[in-house]
């Protein structure tokens, strides 16, 4: 089934339960804010990669966080259904904004017994060699979209992430990708470290070798 949804692409990917700061410039997205205020519609954020408009988030508008005299605003919206995109219509209606027949993708609520917590140990130790504060998590409350946009995915990957129905396939994808992003992100500390010692003094730990044993080719 096919329902019709204002259209407002972005160069991004929006993700259910997102909350998105969006500042509201062009007068066409005036317009559709003004009707989202007005009437309580929702619409469609579809990404636009690669030149190409295929996937979105239907997202609510939440709150107008300030107004300007130009007519300008900031305002909060947050990402609900994930849909794909049937027809586009560049002109909708009688509206400023764009508009599409969008079918929406059946999310499958599926997560293994501890695919979270495994998320959870791989974010925290994603950020820990990354050398920054990890993000704070609920594991009651964690999803597979939970910092999607912190853990160094492409618009590709994120784009691909979106389109997977399954929490167990979309928690799966995220944890391949952290448990082979993760030793690169350590290679690359170490690589730092001796560029840093280039030239230096370098003070090793002394090794034990009062066990050891000589390999051979013949075991």
């Amino acid at each position: 089934m096919t329902i019709t949804l204002a259209m407002f692409p972005l160069e991004l990917v929006v993700f259910p339960e997102e909350s998105l700061p969006l500042h509201i410039f062009e007068n066409r997205y005036q317009q559709l804010i003004a009707d989202c205020e007005h009437t309580q519609i929702t619409f469609g954020i579809p990404a636009y990669i690669n030149r190409s408009l295929n996937y979105g988030t239907e997202v609510r508008l939440e709150a107008v966080k300030k107004r300007y005299p130009s007519g300008a605003s900031d305002v909060i919206c947050r990402g609900l259904r994930v849909f794909k995109i049937a027809e586009f219509y560049p002109n909708y209606s009688d509206k400023l904004y764009a508009g599409a027949a969008v079918e929406f993708l059946e999310n499958t609520d599926d997560a293994l017994p501890g695919q979270a917590r495994t998320f959870y140990n791989l974010v925290q130790r994603f950020y820990e060699v990354l050398g920054a504060a990890g993000p704070q998590i609920d594991l009651n409350a964690v999803s597979s979209y939970s910092f999607a946009h912190k853990l160094g995915l492409s618009l590709e990957q994120e784009l691909y992430l979106l389109q997977i129905t399954r929490e167990s396939d979309r928690y799966s994808y995220l944890i391949d990708h952290l448990t082979a992003t993760i030793p690169v992100v350590e290679q690359v500390n170490r690589t730092r470290r001796l560029i840093e010692l280039n030239g230096h003094f370098k003070n090793f730990d002394p090794l034990d070798f009062t066990e050891y044993r000589l390999g051979s080719s013949d075991e």
